[in-house]
C-alpha cells in the first residue's frame, strides 16, 4: 500500500496485517517511519516489506511491484493512500502546485492500479481501495487542486470497477472527513463545529472501512465510495 509510513496509511497497514495479509509499506521520504511500521507488523507476527518510491514518478510501479511479487507472490490487494496537499486559492495557484497534487493523488493511483490489475485479473481475485476525501464531494475553498484530485479518484474508482467486475476484482473508495493525522494538523478546531459527531476521526476508524472492503464479505461491494466523516456530509 502507498503512503504507509504514518497516519492513515500506517493504521491501514496494521489492520491488513492483523487480517493475515503480507504488507508492502511504501514511503516517499520517511524511511524511519516505514521501517518502524514494518517492525511493528513483524513483531505482531505479520509479514511486511518497506519499499521507497515516489508514486508521482511514472516509473514508481516498476520499483514497487517486483520486490513484493518476488517475496510475497502476486499483489492481490492495493490501497492507494499516498497523498499531498499544496493549498491556495485558485486565482493565485501556480501550475506547479496543481501538477504536484494531481500527479501524486490521481495519476499515481492510476498507474499503480493499472499495474496491479494484471495479476488480479489473471488470478480472478483482487481488491483495490482508493483513499479519497470528502473534499472530493463538497467545496473546500483553497483546495481546488486537492478537491479535483480526490473527485477524480472517485470517478476513476467507479469506472475501473465496472471494467473489471467480471474478473472478481473490486475497486472501491473511502472518503475520510477530518481525521487526526499529520496532513490535517494545521486545520483549525472550528471545523469540529461542522461535524455532527463533534470530533475528528481516527486513522483506525478509516482503516476499519478498508479492512471491510478488502474482505471476502465485501465481494459484492464494488464501485462505491464509503464516506467516513462523523456525519459531516449527511
Amino acid at each position: 500500500m502507498t503512503g504507509a509510513s504514518r497516519g492513515i496509511g500506517a493504521a491501514i497497514a496494521r489492520g491488513l496485517a492483523e487480517d493475515g495479509w503480507a504488507v508492502g509499506v511504501n514511503y516517499r521520504s520517511d524511511s524511519d517511519g516505514a521501517e518502524e511500521v514494518v517492525s511493528q507488523l513483524e513483531a505482531a507476527g505479520g509479514q511486511a516489506l518497506a519499499i521507497q518510491a515516489d508514486v508521482s514518478d511514472p516509473d514508481a510501479a516498476d520499483a514497487l511491484f517486483p520486490p513484493l511479487e518476488e517475496r510475497f507472490g502476486p499483489v492481490l490487494v492495493l490501497v492507494n493512500n499516498a497523498g499531498v496537499r499544496v493549498d491556495g486559492l485558485a486565482p493565485q495557484m501556480e501550475d506547479e502546485a496543481w501538477d504536484k497534487v494531481l500527479a501524486t493523488n490521481l495519476s499515481g493511483a492510476f498507474r499503480l492500479t493499472r499495474r496491479a490489475l494484471r495479476g488480479m485479473m489473471r488470478a480472478r481475485f483482487g481488491r483495490i481501495v482508493n483513499i479519497s476525501s470528502i473534499v472530493g464531494q463538497r467545496a473546500n475553498p483553497g483546495q481546488a487542486n486537492y478537491a479535483a484530485s480526490k473527485a477524480g479518484l472517485i470517478a476513476f474508482t467507479s469506472t475501473v470497477a465496472a471494467e473489471v467486475a467480471r474478473r472478481s476484482v473490486t475497486v472501491n473508495a473511502v472518503a475520510p472527513g477530518l481525521v487526526e493525522t499529520e496532513l490535517t494538523k494545521d486545520i483549525g478546531d472550528e471545523m469540529l463545529q461542522a461535524i455532527p459527531a463533534r470530533r475528528a476521526g481516527t486513522p483506525e476508524e478509516v482503516a476499519a472501512c478498508v479492512r471491510f472492503l478488502v474482505s471476502q464479505e465485501a465481494s459484492y461491494v464494488n464501485g462505491t465510495t464509503l464516506t467516513v466523516d462523523g456525519g459531516m456530509t449527511a
